[in-house]
């Protein structure tokens, strides 16, 4: 427990640059060494960017609390009419609740896109509460704010599912690799192949440290695939190396191509790529291939506001999923091939042959 405080303590130090040089170095070559100690260092990261968040968050409240209690709603309404009107008793009779609205707009302008936003978020804040004050303070805006919120009435009928993203095989009896953000929350999820056929799935194993999921067709109808074309890729990819994508950012399955541009994922995330390949939601959960048909990550986000950028979770977490797949869910022990088949072939004749292990996730 003591040497466990004191990683803490040294990997917090490390992270704020309270380290010397010399034991900055030293400590970095440990992390290279030691995959454990390299992951404790991004978790810590993480925490510390989501610690940061919540104190901008509070501090956020404070200010729209004080530009709240600062309103002179009596003087306001008067300016709208000087007789009572419907809109005016709208306004009496929710003004404490647009006030709350006031605020959650704000923090979802603020939000991330399923990855964060930049560092320079406090300047933001300060200016996004003038904005609030300033709509506040017109009365136009007021009671346009409130007939849409009176007025609006969500029609759900229409839409009895939604597209979740992507998936991709990993075994030919029906494992299927995808995002844990894609299928979190389902009450019953489908996979639909190129061929337009659906299967029902069910999660045999959800890893929250890596946003991943591994779903098992359920369905008596489906007939096991060929053997898979790609292998995963077992060593690191290079800086500025070729990369693919397929997925259904839509009905029909779409071709992403790029290269990888950083090593790391977002703040420094080692257990990611960053990639210069056009993404949309839909992408997430879809394979990341190299030139040679190899499978070097999963595709799982994008950075906020940043076009023609996504992460991809490295191959090796994938192999790590696969061997922590419940024994009692297996009916034998997932292997990855030892060669590609797409190894040589021109990028028309690779999709061609991968189209069929690639899967568009149906959630519901």
């Amino acid at each position: 427990m003591r040497n466990d405080l004191e990683l803490d303590a040294i990997i917090e130090d490390y992270l704020l640059g309270k380290l010397n040089p010399q034991e900055t170095e030293a400590f970095e070559q440990l992390r290279r060494s030691d995959a454990a100690v390299d992951h404790k260092v991004v978790s810590h990261k993480v925490f510390l960017h989501t610690m940061e968040e919540y104190a901008q968050q509070l501090l956020l409240k404070e200010q729209l609390d004080s530009i709240h209690s600062e309103i002179d709603v009596d003087s306001l309404v008067a300016q709208v009419a000087p007789h009572p009107s419907r809109i005016v008793q709208l306004w009496r009779k929710h003004k404490s609740a647009i006030a709350v609205a006031a605020s959650f707009i704000v923090l979802s302008f603020v939000s991330i896109y399923s990855i964060q936003h930049n560092s320079q978020q406090t300047d933001k804040y300060v200016q996004l509460s003038n904005q609030v004050t300033n709509a506040i303070k017109t009365q136009n805006n007021l009671i346009r704010k409130i007939n849409t919120n009176n007025n609006t009435v969500p029609n759900k009928a229409g839409n009895p599912g939604r597209y979740g993203g992507t998936g991709f095989a990993i075994s030919t009896n029906g494992y299927i690799l995808t995002n844990l953000h894609v299928i979190n929350g389902a009450d019953s999820i489908y996979v639909q192949n190129s061929k337009g056929e659906s299967f029902k799935v069910k999660a045999v194993y959800t890893d929250t440290q890596y946003d991943m999921a591994i779903l098992k067709v359920s369905d008596k109808n489906f007939s096991y695939l060929s053997s898979l074309p790609y292998t995963i890729k077992r060593s690191s990819s290079s800086i500025g190396e070729n990369v693919y994508t397929l997925g259904y950012p839509k009905d029909d399955a779409v071709l992403g191509e790029g290269y990888v541009s950083s090593k790391n994922g977002f703040i420094g995330d080692t257990t990611q790529y960053q990639v210069a390949i056009p993404v949309n939601p839909g992408n997430s959960g879809g394979p990341l291939l190299d030139n040679n048909g190899n499978l070097v990550g999963i595709i799982s986000g994008k950075p906020d506001q940043t076009e023609g950028a996504a992460f991809a979770i490295k191959s090796k977490y994938i192999l790590e999923a696969m061997r922590a797949i419940p024994q009692d869910s297996l009916g034998k022990k997932l292997v990855a091939n030892k060669k590609s088949l797409l190894s040589g072939l021109k990028r028309t004749q690779q999709i061609e042959k991968l189209q069929d292990y690639v899967f568009m996730i149906k959630v519901y």
